[in-house]
């Protein structure tokens, strides 16, 4: 299953943009490690990847939506706090167990499900928003 960026899923903003591009590149080159299977190589990679991530890209969203008020601000924050909760599973479950199929399965269902139902909607949500407010 290819999960790839296109443009409707653009935000307007080019930090978020870019950050977004680079998440959905990142998800497949796990998506590409296992069909190779060599996926329980490529789940730490992105792991790794997403520590430092969330921690930066979360930062920046939440940052605009302050200064500019955004009505649904709390329901986001949830959400992203929502991800760093299962990101801090799947790096439990990594060290647990270490690169196990499971974990590749469980990666790919969380990352899957972020791409789609987060950036697809309540992150196009947000920049709707922001965009209305001159936010680029």
């Amino acid at each position: 299953m290819a999960i790839e960026w296109n443009e409707e899923l653009a935000t307007g903003n080019r930090d978020i943009d870019s950050q977004h591009r680079e998440l959905f590149a990142r998800f497949d080159k796990l998506l590409t490690a296992c069909n190779q299977r060599k996926g329980k190589e490529e789940v730490i990679n992105l792991l790794q990847f997403l520590g430092d991530y969330v921690k930066s890209h979360f930062a920046l969203e939440e940052r605009l939506q302050v200064e500019h008020s955004y009505p649904h601000y709390g329901e986001h924050k949830s959400q992203h706090d929502s991800f760093i909760m299962d990101l801090h599973g799947l790096e439990t479950q990594l060290s647990q167990e270490g690169a196990s199929l499971p974990l590749v399965i469980q990666t790919n269902q969380t990352m899957v499900n972020w791409l789609i139902n987060h950036i697809n909607v309540t992150d196009r949500q947000m920049a709707g928003y922001l965009r209305t407010k001159g936010c680029s």
